[in-house]
């Protein structure tokens, strides 16, 4: 590959050492060009680590001229913008060439000229302009991709690297004690030392750092702090630093070259920033196996692990930093524990190696994106279901769906509807658009090769007719537009009105083009509607494909609860009815007979927190008023971990659907309370009679099916099945699609 790499040229810190680092692995094996639109001591070091460097000066239109001839001489096949400047240059470089162009984003780039309004104001403005004229983008962590889905960038065309570090280190020029002298430091034998490598700017926060270490050394006298770096700031942390902290105690070592010999003095390795995209200082610290304390931002989670392998705090918190370094300094053991699992982790996870084969891997997939696009082709599929609602079942659907076509094309772009477009974003990775807005639902049809409808009961009207004709005329916009069109693990009915009945046949039959379907009940709706001549075949429910989290994060949530790891759990998952207000009181009835007489603790589940949280504590309270108490647990958006509770519980008695279908996939033995028919299909497609309706649910009826659940048999053997099933969903929509290209 030939890639033109674009940065000012000043830049320091993390983004110099992610460029150099990068391309200095890339040079080996790939054709890379370095623009640099300054000269100065980033290009003489790039030039040094062997990395082909060019320095372009003058106007931006000259340089972009000057770039426009290179690209086309020497051919190369996609832009690589760093920082500002190059990203304003790539967005004109990319109207001229045609070449893909790609921006890895270090940061928070609406924090990157803080407290400098004429800059955040021209400069910025302009960042944000070029960035979104990009095609593509790389955080340099998940947190700084997701922050970038938040904002409307297409998660499809956005990726995520690590920045590497080399972990084959040479001997630091200076040891330990010959270092602090350099700096005016006495070491003796119980000098701790912290320190911090970043440039001195408000978005780093080092006043945190200065008034907790004045903190510290009160109580830690021999305690010292090195600050690297340098910046807008510096004299102001200077004086603050002279001001709050024992003379000698604080050395300012501005910019380092050697950054082997000042990390190998540290004792622990600080990082105090309000923003972060994944700093290099961390990884680099951990090379040496410093401890670590560092902020709770951006990617720094994604390594260091509080009180596991390190420390973490909220930012501009003084006492908890301090009492943090307190600690550390006082608790050697507990120092090099930390310091070993950082080291650990960070030689597994963030090596060089790793990065350059990760940087390898985007570049591949940006040209094989672009060449399924070439001459207006057609690409990606786009989901319409109830999604976005904050519905933990229709989400586990949502991600199913998402896992199953990754896993067989990762390059297919991938777009949803969604109430709450940002967090669907955030939590599948996939592009997202919000569900009643039709003209950009519309233009993405236009460019689509497939629309799935579902997974999910869509055709029916039991909720409302509103909701069927909107999911009606989505498919009929779809098929219009030039979509195959594919119901897709559906669930069919009740369609209970005449009218609605007659438009919905005629609308399926004459605008679908294949239909899977979760159960044999919705095939029947689906003949009865006059549905007749697609491919249909009877699959599984999308949810049998949910994976659960690992048991230790769910027995962590249920500690939480108070929930003891020997404590059987009968899991209720009620949701509101016409009709529930009269049911309460036998759903407490169940949580005391399961608790007293089966020696379960019943917890109540709120599938769909906003709808079902109500019910639920008004059965908690009816339990409690009986001397029973039974926690509710709110379902959160990681569908996971929610399979994961359903695991670990020992019986399951739910009106939810999700619950139900969770329960049968992990083989966890179940009872249904049906309120609409699609709770019978699923019971009746189980071959499962532990049912009864919600108007024949009184206590009694509702203790007998708990006596039954212990006579009932393995669901494992099932559940493998219909997870198999379930995948085959996913391969009919790939036949689809493939079939109209």
């Amino acid at each position: 590959m030939k890639v033109l790499h674009m940065i000012s040229g000043g830049d320091v810190g993390g983004a110099k050492t992610h460029v150099h680092t990068l391309l200095a692995g890339l040079t080996k094996t790939e054709n890379v060009l370095l623009a640099c639109f300054m000269d100065g001591p980033f290009a003489r070091e790039a030039e040094a680590l062997g990395i082909p460097t060019q320095v372009f000066t003058g106007s931006i239109p000259s340089v972009v001229r000057q770039l426009t001839r290179l690209t086309q001489e020497q051919g190369f096949e996609i832009l690589h913008c760093h920082g500002a400047r190059a990203n304003l240059i790539g967005s004109l470089l990319r109207r001229r060439t045609g070449l893909p162009t790609v921006s890895t984003v270090h940061s928070d780039y609406r924090l990157d000229y803080m407290h400098r309004p004429l800059a955040a104001l021209t400069y910025g403005t302009l960042n944000k302009l070029a960035l979104r004229r990009m095609d593509n983008w790389i955080g340099v962590s998940q947190t700084t991709a997701e922050m970038l889905y938040e904002r409307g960038f297409d998660p499809n065309r956005t990726y995520v690297i690590s920045n590497g570090v080399p972990f084959d280190l040479p001997a630091p020029a200076l040891d330990r004690d010959s270092y602090l002298r350099s700096l005016g430091f006495e070491p003796k034998e119980d000098t701790v030392v912290f320190g911090i490598a970043a440039r001195i700017s408000p978005v780093k926060d080092m006043g945190t750092l200065i008034r907790a270490f004045a903190k510290v050394v009160r109580s830690c006298p021999s305690a010292r702090l090195i600050i690297a770096g340098d910046g807008e700031e510096r004299e102001r942390m200077e004086a603050l630093a002279a001001e709050l902290c024992p003379a000698g105690t604080v050395a300012f070592a501005g910019w380092i070259s050697d950054t082997h010999s000042f990390y190998s003095a540290l004792d622990v390795n600080l990082l105090t920033s309000l923003s972060e995209g994944f700093p290099y200082a961390l990884p680099e610290g951990a090379s040496r196996r410093c401890a670590t304390i560092a902020t709770r931002v951006g990617g720094i989670p994604s390594l260091v692990e509080h009180e596991s392998n390190g420390l973490l705090f909220t930012p501009k918190d003084v006492d908890t930093l301090a009492s943090y370094m307190v600690r550390l300094a006082q608790d050697r053991e507990l120092l090099k524990t930390y310091a070993d699992r950082l080291y650990e982790k960070a030689k597994a996870e963030y090596s060089v190696e790793a990065t350059v084969a990760r940087q390898k891997e985007i570049y591949e997939s940006i040209l094989r994106r672009r060449a399924r696009t070439a001459d207006g082709k057609r690409d990606g599929v786009l989901i319409c279901g109830a999604y976005g609602k904050g519905n933990s079942g229709d989400d586990a659907i949502l991600t199913a769906i998402v896992r199953s076509f990754r896993a067989q094309d990762p390059d297919l772009p991938l777009y949803v509807t969604s109430r709450t477009p940002s967090r669907t974003a955030r939590d599948t990775g996939v592009g997202s658009v919000y569900t009643f807005h039709p003209w950009k639902v519309r233009r993405r049809m236009r460019r689509t090769a497939l629309y799935l409808s579902g997974g999910g009961s869509l055709i029916q009207d039991a909720t409302s007719t509103r909701s069927l004709w909107y999911y009606l005329n989505s498919i009929r916009a779809a098929k219009r537009l030039g979509n195959p069109v594919m119901m897709f693990g559906c669930g069919i009915g009740p369609v209970r009105r005449s009218l609605n009945r007659r438009c919905a046949g005629r609308i399926l039959q004459s605008c679908v083009d294949r239909i899977t379907l979760r159960d044999h009940a919705s095939l029947r709706e689906l003949e009865a509607l006059g549905v007749s001549g697609i491919p249909t075949r009877v699959t599984a429910d999308l949810a049998f494909l949910v994976s659960p989290a690992d048991p230790a994060l769910v027995e962590a949530q249920c500690a939480a609860q108070g929930i003891a790891p020997e404590d059987r759990l009968l899991i209720l998952a009620p949701r509101p009815w016409e009709g529930m207000a009269h049911r309460l009181e036998a759903f407490a009835e169940a949580a005391v007979y399961g608790a007293r007489r089966k020696g379960y603790r019943p917890v109540l589940l709120a599938m769909e927190p906003a709808k079902d949280r109500n019910v639920c504590r008004q059965i908690a309270e009816l339990a409690a008023a009986k001397g029973v108490d039974c926690p509710v647990l709110e379902a959160s958006q990681d569908t996971g971990a929610v399979v994961g509770l359903i695991r670990r519980a020992d019986a399951v008695l739910a009106m939810r659907l999700h619950a139900l279908i969770f329960a049968a996939a992990q083989g966890t033995p179940f009872a249904g309370v049906a309120y609409d028919p699609k709770i019978t299909g699923f019971m009746d497609y189980m071959g499962q009679g532990l049912c009864c309706a919600l108007e024949e649910a009184d206590a009694s009826r509702l203790c007998g099916l708990m006596d039954r659940l212990e006579e009932s048999g393995d669901f494992e053997t099932a559940a493998r099945q219909l997870r198999a099933l379930a995948a085959e969903n996913c391969a009919e929509a790939f036949d689809l699609m493939n079939a109209h290209r």
